[in-house]
């Protein structure tokens, strides 16, 4: 157990280092973005995917993405999902798919005939190639993982540890994050999405994959801290990566954060005996001091304007006519869309260019519900039921996964305000459907 202790603050330290080196020799950052899968692959092969492997170099893929966007590392900006893809494919070869992993099928499937409308229709100018790809492969990289996933058993705390893996970079984010802009005070001057508090990047996806940070971090602080020393570096890492998410001033990652706890502190609690119940008092106590801190002190970093920004007003205190920053425009064309194409959709990444009839401005969808309505019809709206349905059905048979709630929440939450720009919902999505036992000590004989 010191071991294992000793192992996981040397993986912090390692990762702190990580920041300060890609930030201060950027080139590194492609490096490291190539390294991680070709050493993830020599384990996967090496072990013949015996213990999931594919999971855990997915897993710190997911948590790497964002760095990588922000650092110039991403081969491309789809590189992840396909690395993910790819190790899941591989997975698939070592391991056997549960047969009712293929319901996933029909869900590709179902996106198909709004690809065939994209390439009948689209005009000169598009690049159909770019157009699908950015539109579908976070769909293919949710039904690919999905499929791996699927009914695959593993222990809870093998679960967490694979959370751990995709928390690891999530400090090296954060570190890059402090470097970058380590005055709050001087850069904040509005309520709106600070782009200079996201490392120059985009702080809807910056405030996304830190909301997943903070989770980890939580679960590790309550369920899995067993001494002062896990206590302390937990605790001082979820209030490092929950300030940070805070300043971005994108409320979407913190906000599905906040939900993703509060729902697995209910789970947990409804499943406590009274003696641990009676416990949990303290837990309760301790997330609201924590919560109130860190409240405080991001207020006191930015003049107040973070309460103003949660409580939709600008700097001068007055209300923001939009509560979603422009979204409900952006969703109230795409449901138009689908209104006046309901069969087929007007094709696979085709409603941005649709949109400029409509708001004059061609702008990206961040709502992949109302996107799939708009590009795929009705088509779109079977594959988003398969998606909403499938996870519940198996969780009938699944009650001992703690996350599956709080899991389910952050992909419903995410992709209506950040769509499927980055891995992370779908990989979380995937982690749903996972088959997991908390292991029971076997009693010792008197």
């Amino acid at each position: 157990m010191k071991n294992k202790g000793f192992t996981y603050t040397a993986l912090v330290v390692l990762h702190i280092i990580i920041g300060f080196v890609v930030f201060f020799l950027p080139f590194l950052s492609k490096i490291y973005a190539v390294l991680i899968p070709v050493i993830g692959s020599v384990f996967v092969f090496k072990n013949k995917n015996k213990n999931n492997e594919v999971l855990y170099v997915s897993a710190y893929l997911i948590g790497a993405e964002v760095l990588f966007r922000m650092t110039g590392g991403n081969l491309n900006n789809e590189y992840v999902k396909f690395l993910v893809i790819s190790f899941m494919f591989c997975g698939m070869i070592f391991s056997n798919l549960s047969k009712n992993a293929l319901i996933y099928l029909p869900f590709i499937l179902l996106l198909l005939p709004a690809v065939l409308i994209t390439t009948e229709t689209a005009n000169f100018y598009i690049d159909i190639r770019k157009v699908l790809v950015f539109n579908l492969s976070g769909p293919l990289c949710l039904a690919v993982s999905a499929m791996y996933m699927f009914d695959r058993k593993i222990m809870f705390d093998k679960l967490q540890d694979l959370l751990l893996t995709l928390g690891f970079p999530i400090i090296a984010t954060t570190v890059y994050l402090f470097l970058y802009t380590p005055s709050i005070k001087e850069v904040v001057t509005g309520t709106q999405s600070n782009f200079a508090t996201s490392g120059g990047f985009g702080p809807n996806q910056v405030s996304t994959i830190l909301g997943l940070g903070i989770f980890v971090f939580f679960t590790q602080l309550v369920l899995f801290s067993k001494s002062k020393r896990d206590i302390f570096i937990n605790g001082g890492l979820l209030l490092f990566v929950s300030y940070r998410g805070i300043v971005t001033f994108s409320r979407g990652g913190v906000l599905t954060a906040i939900a993703m706890i509060v729902c697995l502190l209910a789970v947990v609690y409804y499943f406590s005996n009274a003696r641990g119940k009676s416990k949990f008092v303290w837990v309760f106590i301790l997330t609201g001091l924590m919560s109130i801190a860190i409240w405080t002190y991001s207020s006191l970093q930015t003049n107040g304007l973070i309460g103003k920004r949660y409580a939709n007003k600008d700097a001068l205190g007055r209300e923001k006519k939009d509560r979603l920053g422009g979204r409900e425009e952006i969703m109230d064309a795409e449901i138009k869309l689908f209104m006046d194409n309901p069969f087929l959709g007007v094709g696979a990444g085709m409603s941005k260019s649709k949109r400029i009839e409509e708001l004059g401005v061609e702008v990206a969808s961040h709502n992949e519900i109302t996107r799939l309505f708009s590009e795929h019809g009705i088509f779109g709206a079977l594959a988003f039921l398969i998606l909403l349905i499938t996870p519940f059905i198996v969780y009938i048979s699944n009650r001992q996964h703690l996350y599956f709630l709080p899991f389910l929440i952050f992909w419903l939450l995410t992709i209506n305000h950040a769509a499927m720009r980055t891995a992370a919902p779908a990989f979380v999505y995937a982690l749903c459907l996972l088959s997991v036992q908390i292991k029971i000590p076997e009693e010792t004989e008197n």
